[in-house]
């Protein structure tokens, strides 16, 4: 036997040794009589002695089940307690009226019908802003599924009551593109939109503060820069952020104190779907709303996976298209950890593509991170224009570039991208009515990771399909604290794997928090007690969004 066989055989002794010391006294029971007999589940002293120790299968599965709904059933506790206590604790501005902006816009200036699912959700958001507490409310929606009309309608409803409201973007790219989005919808409504980002300097930014502080600015859109303390508002009654896993729970709570006496409305946005497992943990303490239902006229994206042998026939294509008037995307990697080298591929690209594509037939913008945002800016808008037909990117182009003429995305280096971002940059082509198509260019030898991402993204277009996929393949990230990424803090339970007990457990969990939501019943101390411990081992930033 190896050292790691005599190592391990070792472990096992110990362990033996202390279970045979141990009596059900030693590991008290967590989880009430009567909860144990509804779900069938072994003592808590029995399922910890059968998971190291089974006598058999039944056992093992029974001990296996048992530590997973307890670790699901106190995550649940927690955040639904937590919804509790903020629906009853933090009170919210009143928007009972909806007057002359929000009818105006919505009778005269609103550019298409909106779609039964938008309709859904602005109503569920003017329930929850009339309602006296803080609305606190994640609205997912795919890509282009029009998220932006349902968050300005949600503003205009703040400016009706006498309320100023923000929009917080990760990029200054997304932020601009909303800034002018917004703007051109409320075209000759006496609205003044702003915009406000940490290149904006001297005595624009001054006059921007003053007028913010005035009331003189009733929408602010930005990047970080809005959660600065020399921002104030006159009166910030809803703070929307959107892309806002881009974000960390620290710079979202900033807005809170951007509003008195009563914290600001709380509306936060993502194009990334979310799997319902992650949903029920994730935000599990949050009101949720799903934009499931896109316009009508836009038709699937073709997605196909191409390898360098297929390079010169890819670049034949992007001719084809260009020729039929449309624009195309080509996106390379741009990973932090290896910038230099990534920078190096992407004009290393720019220079094989000035070759195939000489500048007397053709024009391409180049774009990336490095570049001054007024540059970046330059190029943006050259694409935007169409004067130019090829844009070369980094994942700056993510989010916030809206060119409906563009058809083709070519990412090249796919195996180095995640599932959510393959999904995100694929959004950026489509938003017109012609036939759109995403090219993902890999090398021959992938990893099995990189092949079932590919796979998914050749053969689905749907988000939460693809956001299933990811969870499985990445994890769902410290749900509760400021980690983003990577695997939850779960020791036996797998949301990619577990959801009917998740499910079960949080169906338990609210009928008990219904009935008792203090847990004052003598049946349920325990629990009680277990969730105070729960409670002591970290900050818990639920609240935030």
């Amino acid at each position: 036997m190896n050292a790691k066989g005599l190592e391990a055989k070792g472990r096992r002794r110990l362990t033996e040794a202390l279970f045979e010391k141990l009596t059900p006294k030693d590991l008290p029971e967590n989880l009430p009589d009567y909860l144990l007999q509804k779900m069938h589940l072994p003592s808590r002293y029995d399922a910890l002695r059968w998971v190291h120790f089974p006598p058999s299968q039944k056992e093992l599965d029974a001990a296996t089940n048992r530590l997973k709904f307890e670790e699901l059933f106190y995550l649940q506790m927690r955040l639904l307690q937590s919804k509790h206590r903020r629906k009853t604790a933090i009170k919210g501005y009143v928007f009972g009226k909806v007057g002359e902006h929000f009818n105006q816009f919505y009778k005269e200036k609103l550019p298409f019908e909106l779609t039964g699912a938008q309709k859904r959700v602005v109503k569920e958001i003017r329930a929850d802003l009339g309602a006296g507490v803080q609305m606190n409310r994640l609205v997912q929606g795919d890509v282009g599924s029009g998220k932006t009309v349902v968050a300005l309608l949600s503003m205009l409803l703040a400016l009706d009551n006498g309320y100023q409201a923000c929009m917080m973007a990760p990029t200054e790219i997304l932020a601009q593109q909303h800034l002018i989005g917004i703007s051109q919808m409320v075209e000759g409504l006496s609205i003044r939109v702003d915009y406000l980002s940490g290149s904006i300097k001297g005595k624009k930014r001054e006059k921007i503060l003053a007028d913010l502080k005035s009331g003189d600015i009733h929408i602010l859109i930005g990047t970080h820069a809005l959660i600065e303390d020399w921002v104030e508002f006159q009166n910030l009654g809803l703070a929307i952020t959107d892309e806002q896993h881009r974000f960390g729970v620290a710079q979202r709570a900033s807005l809170w104190k951007k509003s008195k006496p009563l914290p600001p409305h709380v509306l936060v946005m993502t194009a990334t779907p979310i799997p319902r497992t992650l949903a029920m943990t994730l935000y599990g303490d949050l009101d949720s709303s799903v934009i499931d239902e896109l316009p009508p006229g836009r038709k699937p994206i073709t997605t196909t996976h191409r390898t360098e042998n297929h390079r010169l026939r890819v670049f034949g294509f992007m001719k084809e298209e260009i020729a039929k008037g449309r624009q195309i995307y080509v996106v390379f990697p741009l990973i932090e950890e290896s910038e230099k080298m990534d920078l190096k591929n992407l004009m290393e690209g720019y220079e094989v593509l000035s070759r195939e594509f000489p500048i007397e037939q053709y024009q391409i913008s180049i774009v990336h991170g490095k570049m001054k945002p007024a540059d970046k800016d330059f190029e943006m808008q050259r694409f935007v224009r169409g004067e130019t037909q090829i844009m070369i990117a980094t994942t700056v182009i993510e989010v916030g570039v809206n060119v409906p003429n563009a058809s083709v995305m070519v990412i090249e280096n796919t195996d180095r991208f995640g599932l959510s971002q393959l999904h995100q940059l694929r959004g950026r082509v489509g938003r017109g009515a012609d036939q759109s198509y995403c090219i993902l260019m890999t090398d021959f030898k992938l990893s099995t990771d990189a092949r079932e991402r590919i796979a998914t993204m050749v053969r689905t277009t749907d988000g939460f399909e693809i956001a299933e996929a990811d969870l499985r393949l990445r994890g769902p990230g410290n749900i509760e604290g400021t980690q983003q990424s990577g695997l939850l803090n779960l020791h036996i339970a797998d949301l990619g794997r577990d959801g009917e007990i998740l499910r079960n457990a949080r169906e338990i969990a609210m009928r008990i928090l219904e009935k008792d939501p203090e847990l004052q019943h003598p049946l349920n101390v325990m629990m009680r007690e277990q969730l105070e411990k729960d409670t002591k081992r970290g900050r818990h930033w639920g609240r935030i969004s």
